[in-house]
């Protein structure tokens, strides 16, 4: 079998670097299209072997990408097509038809309640891409949550598959020399209680609640926030007016590579070997890849939403705790967790790690390539 997959851009995000681990797990021949932005991820897949085009698409409205995305897809024989991101979405299903390719699977990476890849829904948003799902066979959704969503939309259940994301278990697992030379590289003491934060420093994480939380909690309390966007200007005055100055450090963009950094940060398992807990504020997640990874460090979690922890089958065990997105309820939940031992000699990654492992995801979306490959349609439900 040979696969398509076209994505909006390959620069740093969640949706994007899983991409790059499904590539390597996928038991089936893989090349990319990148409709702009070629960036760090596109390098990486490029390195990992498997190939890469970059249409430069000018914009949203850029229609002249269709027939060349078109002849693409027609030149390389592909036996399925699969899209991620919402304007891949779009422009790949409509490309993809009119290459004679009916096998088009799209994975819905990040829908909300109220917003989409971190924009506001419309009316016009849902229009558009229920009339663009229509082209589709299979709609994949990274959580229970989220093919819900979509079922409420419109979108025919039996066209819906729950196919989690998924991690390298392995990767995150605890390495306490990582601990040591993480928490010296960022001047943080190894007596210091470290709470992590993960993700794109936007408005929609939240990661003003957890500032305030740590106002509250004695100084040996420290925030490691990993990641970039453009709310990172704000939380650097916000600590600031907080008197938190000495006590946040913003990590950057984390290495994406065991031993290696990007822009000098080590990476991501590292990181969260630095922590003693991991927290969420955002109110509103598709799925919660960081805090999966965390689970998978041996780190305690906080979320105020998390579909991943929310999904998991009764019996598979993760230590996470609900917090509504409050500085007071942060606080208290974070006084309690700074109580325990906080320097492990070992971590152990809970069963919620191994649920999500990549390899049982990567065997998930197989089997629904196989099933739009040889019928039109796969009779499940979200799950």
């Amino acid at each position: 079998m040979k696969a398509l997959h076209i994505i909006t851009g390959l620069g740093v995000g969640g949706a994007e670097q899983q991409l790059r681990l499904l590539l390597r797990h996928l038991p089936t021949e893989c090349d990319v299209v990148t409709l702009t932005n070629a960036g760090a991820v596109a390098r990486g897949i490029v390195a990992d072997g498997a190939r890469v085009t970059d249409l430069g698409m000018a914009g949203n409205r850029d229609v002249t990408v269709l027939p060349r995305l078109s002849g693409l897809i027609k030149a390389g024989g592909y036996d399925v097509v699969h899209t991620h991101l919402y304007r891949a979405c779009l422009y790949g299903r409509v490309a993809a038809r009119l290459a004679g390719v009916r096998a088009v699977v799209a994975t819905e990476h990040s829908l909300g309640d109220s917003q989409m890849e971190g924009r506001p829904l419309t009316r016009g948003v849902r229009a558009l891409y229920l009339a663009g799902e229509r082209l589709g066979r299979m709609t994949v959704a990274v959580s229970p949550a989220v093919g819900q969503r979509l079922s409420s939309w419109g979108v025919p259940r039996q066209r819906i598959q729950v196919v989690p994301n998924g991690i390298d278990v392995e990767r995150f697992r605890f390495d306490p020399a990582a601990r040591v030379l993480v928490r010296k590289r960022f001047g943080l003491p190894e007596s210091a209680f470290v709470v992590g934060g993960v993700g794109r420093l936007s408005a929609g994480k939240r990661f003003d609640v957890l500032l305030r939380a740590v106002a509250q909690l004695p100084p040996d309390v420290a925030v490691l926030l990993v990641g970039s966007g453009p709310e990172e200007p704000e939380l650097r005055r916000l600590a600031q007016r907080l008197g938190l100055t000495d006590r946040v450090r913003f990590a950057g963009e984390a290495g994406h590579e065991e031993g290696t950094a990007a822009d000098g940060v080590p990476d991501l398992p590292s990181l969260l070997a630095a922590m003693d807990a991991l927290a969420s504020p955002s109110p509103e997640e598709a799925f919660g890849l960081a805090l999966v990874e965390g689970l998978a460090s041996g780190l305690p979690v906080l979320y105020s939403s998390c579909p991943a922890v929310d999904g998991l089958p009764e019996g598979v065990t993760a230590d996470a705790t609900r917090c509504p997105s409050d500085p007071d309820a942060y606080a208290g939940a974070l006084h309690g967790l700074r109580g325990g031992v906080r320097v492990p000699a070992r971590r152990r990654a809970p069963a919620a790690a191994e649920h999500y492992s990549i390899t049982r995801s990567a065997g998930q979306l197989m089997r629904v390539y196989t099933s739009v490959v040889s019928g039109p349609t796969l009779e499940v439900t979200p799950r």
